[in-house]
């Protein structure tokens, strides 16, 4: 799914040649060491903060670009409940008519937010994060794609009061209607939401954890709150070619979701037929070093109990047949 080592000193050496190769290796050390460190302390902790629904506050900061407006239109279109958004210097203004601030802080006071989104270009993104961290905000959800890293190593992961999310072209939020929680990355995120409301089923909570190298909240993240949810029915996870992410979610699958009491959960990795060595659309798609193959995620995912679906346009039917025959209908 996300890329690893390999392919983000790969990428580095595309733009920067030999120099950036030995830069991209030792940041990379140093934020996957940070990065592993985080994963025992306080960070986990925060994962707490993925739980919204209808009821959450969102804040859009990049509110006024035109990033920011298109996707808050839709989002209010949809009915998340956006209560304003921030762009510096245009505070005191309104902009599809809620209230435009200055700073995340500002927002924060006036309207109660507890998430914000962010649209902003890679430059400032990591600037923008930091800005809702100070401001408290528990939930921060950056889209920005191909975010500078050595900015981002520096963000306050050591801190549990904040969660990040990574999630391109995509909005959080929740529908209360049903009981069964997807996790995903990228586009493929609409497509298993309009399958799995066509069979009947819905959803109550959809994450996208994004496609950088780099990113705030993991698969494992994700399926600790899915598994500990009693309302939580089944999961379906989508992955993609780089990295081991989806190897090791099949391994904490292995070891919290055996016996009886399993929960189903079905899964697609994009990217079978992507040759060796090349980056197949987000950063982190890329298999290097023999590591990060459909093939091995798909034999992995099965060997922890999961129905890996070979097609995208089967995800909602494949779910509704194993609740089907787990009389779970």
């Amino acid at each position: 799914m996300t890329a690893g080592l390999a392919s983000a000193a790969a990428t580095a050496t595309m733009v920067s040649g030999s120099s950036g190769l030995a830069a991209a290796r030792q940041l990379t050390r140093a934020f996957l060491l940070q990065q592993n460190a985080i994963r025992h302390c306080s960070y986990t902790a925060s994962r707490k903060h993925l739980y919204i629904d209808k009821n959450t506050k969102v804040i859009c900061q990049g509110f006024t670009g035109k990033q920011g407006t298109f996707h808050s239109q839709q989002a209010l279109d949809y009915g998340t409940k956006l209560v304003g958004g921030t762009t510096p210097g245009k505070g005191g203004k309104t902009h599809l008519g809620l209230p435009v601030f200055n700073t995340v802080k500002e927002a924060k006071e006036q309207t109660g937010a507890t998430a914000s989104v962010i649209y902003v270009p890679p430059p400032f993104a990591a600037g923008a994060i930091d800005e809702a961290v100070e401001a408290e905000i528990p939930l921060v959800v950056c889209i920005t794609e191909g975010k500078d890293k050595a900015n981002w190593a520096k963000l306050p992961w050591s801190h549990q009061s904040w969660r990040m999310q990574d999630w391109h072209h995509a909005w959080p939020y929740s529908q209360e209607r049903k009981n069964w929680y997807c996790v995903q990355i990228w586009h493929l995120t609409y497509e298993a939401v309009h399958q799995t409301t066509q069979v009947g089923l819905g959803q109550s909570l959809c994450v996208g954890i994004g496609g950088d190298p780099f990113n705030g909240t993991n698969f494992i993240d994700c399926l600790e709150i899915f598994l500990n949810n009693s309302t939580t029915e089944g999961i379906i996870l989508i992955g993609e070619i780089g990295g081991d992410a989806e190897e090791n979610a099949a391994e904490f699958l292995k070891q919290n979701n055996s016996g009886p009491n399993a929960k189903p959960v079905v899964s697609f990795i994009a990217g079978l037929t992507a040759p060796p060595g090349r980056r197949m659309g987000h950063a982190g798609a890329i298999i290097a070093g023999g590591k990060g193959g459909a093939k091995e995620k798909i034999a992995a995912l099965q060997s922890a109990g999961v129905v890996v679906s070979m097609s995208p346009a089967q995800l909602g039917t494949t779910i509704y047949k194993e609740f089907e025959k787990r009389k779970m209908l």
